[in-house]
């Protein structure tokens, strides 16, 4: 089959968990490393499907990549093609849209819990989801919700969490953690840390009981992955 293709903003940020995922279901990948000056491939006939990972850029920032990117976004949309974002990438899903990308309420850093909201796409998606599972968070934006796409997720301080349109799914919490990444993220972004507040953790609690949390959280990653590889590799199933 065709690969997956990845792309990737920073070097810290890369595909995780949704990597180990990939090459468990011998589905085939390829990485495009932004952040080393790699330049996004323009067409989308040589894949199966597009990821974007996150970055500490916005999206409203005059970044010679970013137009790129939302122009392939776009052009897989229209054709069908599933595509998948996480926290950055989720907010240029977003904007390729026609949403909008602002300032979040509050920034949201470490283990919080996020819910269903309620509906069709949310169920179908979102099979076996149980209420204030705790996701990681690293985000002081968010997005807004394109027209003819469907909420799926939330949080108390961030109303939009996740959305679906098609074989699209827009993500701002991060699902392909692993234990590593978090304590990387948790040392190379520590000035971040430095005022806990009800939604900002500091390092010591983001790093506590980690093996468990992330085993939740790559439990809720296994079914999301699973339910977007649907068009990719259809009659997959575990």
């Amino acid at each position: 089959m065709k690969p997956i293709r990845i792309f990737r903003h920073i070097a810290c940020e890369g595909p995780g968990y949704f990597g180990t995922f990939l090459e468990k279901h011998n589905i085939p990948f390829e990485l495009v490393r932004i952040d080393a000056g790699e330049t996004p491939p323009d067409t989308i006939d040589d894949i199966s499907g597009l990821v974007f990972m996150g970055g500490p850029m916005s999206v409203n920032d005059d970044l010679p990549w970013i137009p790129q990117e939302l122009a392939l976004i776009r052009q897989a949309v229209d054709t069908g093609l599933p595509v998948l974002g996480h926290c950055l990438g989720g907010q240029l899903i977003s904007k390729a849209l026609g949403g909008e990308i602002s300032a979040n309420p509050v920034k949201e850093i470490g283990w919080l819990p996020v819910q269903k909201i309620p509906g069709p796409q949310a169920d179908h998606w979102l099979e076996g989801f149980t209420d204030n599972t705790e996701l990681f968070h690293w985000h002081g934006e968010t997005f807004s919700i394109p027209e003819g796409a469907s909420a799926i997720l939330r949080s108390e301080h961030c109303d939009h969490q996740g959305f679906v349109i098609g074989n699209t799914l827009a993500l701002q919490c991060h699902v392909e953690m692993t234990g590593e990444m978090v304590d990387e993220w948790a040392t190379l972004y520590s000035d971040e840390l430095n005022n806990p507040a009800p939604t900002v953790q500091d390092q010591d609690e983001i790093t506590r009981n980690l093996d468990e949390r992330v085993k939740r959280l790559q439990a809720v990653a296994d079914a999301l992955y699973l339910r977007w590889l649907q068009p990719v590799s259809p009659g997959r199933d575990n």
